[in-house]
């Protein structure tokens, strides 16, 4: 608030430019404030605005990190469904197909079956319809050692539940032939570690 000031008439020309002098003095002392309210003002305000772009900086970066990580994470889900998708029919397709290359290998086999059927009728020999179906039991026997199928031995064997299955017990044996397997029924295999059809025996008591 500007201060009030007293009038007085000067009485010559030297007390009136003293008088101008004071009155510009003050006028720039005026106008100084003024510029100096201004300069703070206008800081004051550089200030908060600088604040803001700073606060407002870190943010926009967030928001493009955020955005470009979703991305990424949509672009990773539909690969690994597309992935899930392809296992699976790749999954459906071995098992319709598991059997394949066990069919294939016994076409050659049921092919000697065919041509051992069709000899059969030409001959009564009953010794070349032996050696045509050893011929063809062997070969069977191969393709099928060759897909990891084998027997399980009974001759002599001790009877094991693992691999054996006792359909009958049969006393008087002896003392050396308890416990043993006796006579088998039916042959049992295994698939490479695995049985798969366990041997029907006879077993010693």
């Amino acid at each position: 608030m500007k201060e009030e000031k007293e009038t007085f008439t000067p009485n010559n020309e030297h007390e009136y430019q003293a008088m101008k002098e004071a009155e510009r003095f003050e006028e720039l002392k005026d106008a100084a404030e003024s510029v100096e309210e201004n300069a703070e003002e206008n800081a004051e305000e550089n200030a908060e605005e600088e604040a803001a772009n700073q606060e407002e900086a870190p943010l926009e970066k967030a928001q493009a990190e955020i955005a470009d990580l979703k991305d990424k994470f949509l672009r990773t889900m539909a690969e690994f469904d597309n992935f899930r998708k392809r296992t699976m029919k790749e999954r459906s397709e071995l098992i319709f197909n598991a059997g394949e290359k066990t069919i294939t290998a016994l076409l050659p086999v049921i092919d000697d079956m065919e041509r051992a059927i069709a000899n059969g009728e030409k001959t009564e020999d009953p010794q070349v319809l032996r050696e045509g179906m050893q011929l063809i039991y062997q070969k069977l026997m191969k393709v099928l050692e060759a897909q990891g199928v084998s027997k399980i031995e009974t001759e002599d064997a001790d009877f094991d539940t693992n691999l054996h299955e006792a359909i009958a017990l049969v006393p008087g044996m002896g003392d050396d032939k308890k416990g043993k397997v006796i006579d088998c029924m039916a042959t049992g295999y295994k698939l490479n570690d695995k049985v798969i059809r366990y041997a029907k025996v006879a077993v010693g008591q």
